[in-house]
């Protein structure tokens, strides 16, 4: 392998530096992609959870509304459903990870307030209608994990991405550089030395 950098002491020093530094950045691209993989894999396994709760309860709400549709009527509860009855109560903020920012869910966890009125309805349709509410949050929680998932594992690809390029490609290279202006400038010295020795010996 050839180098173009003039092998002088200046840049000996500087391609050491440089080593240095690709061999640090390395070892933090590495800390960095296993403390992201850890964490996407807690999540992974929050997903799972949070899917069966999603199951468990849109099961419980279904089985409410149908018993609300033979108590009430199909076509009055499409009726209340044309309003917006869910409320608004979810917010979107975000935390970051080792520099990766993943979406967090925030809801209050306040009792729910049934935004239609009771002349027409029974608690057939109110259980319904807060199992269906807690189907929401649910729901955008699962949304907000998957999303966390898919980012972390596009910032996990990149960091291996460097990691495999300082590891393979510059750190060899730079390593190549060293050994190069090391080897050049001992065999520079070895002549200096040599000649002198020569010079002295004529000089005896």
């Amino acid at each position: 392998m050839e180098t173009n950098i003039f092998p002088t002491k200046s840049n000996l020093l500087q391609a050491k530096r440089s080593l240095d530094l690709a061999k640090v950045g390395f070892e933090l691209l590495d800390k960095k992609r296993v403390i992201m993989l850890r964490e996407m894999m807690s999540l992974m396994h929050d997903i799972q959870g949070v899917q069966e709760q999603i199951d468990v309860t849109f099961a419980d709400a279904y089985a409410s509304l149908q018993k609300a549709n033979f108590t009430i009527g199909q076509s009055e509860i499409l009726n209340i459903t044309n309003y917006n009855i869910f409320p608004d109560d979810i917010t979107i903020q975000f935390k970051s990870i080792m520099g990766v920012e993943i979406p967090v869910v925030n809801y209050e966890e306040t009792p729910p307030v049934l935004n239609y009125g009771f002349a027409f309805t029974n608690s057939d349709l109110d259980d319904a209608y807060i199992k269906f509410l807690k189907v929401k949050h649910l729901t955008a929680m699962l949304a907000a994990i998957e999303n966390s998932v898919y980012r972390l594992a596009f910032a996990i690809k990149q960091a291996q991405k460097r990691a495999n390029a300082l590891r393979n490609i510059v750190i060899p290279r730079l390593e190549h550089t060293v050994y190069f202006i090391t080897g050049y400038l001992e065999e520079k010295e070895r002549e200096s030395f040599t000649v002198l020795k020569v010079i002295k010996s004529k000089n005896s």
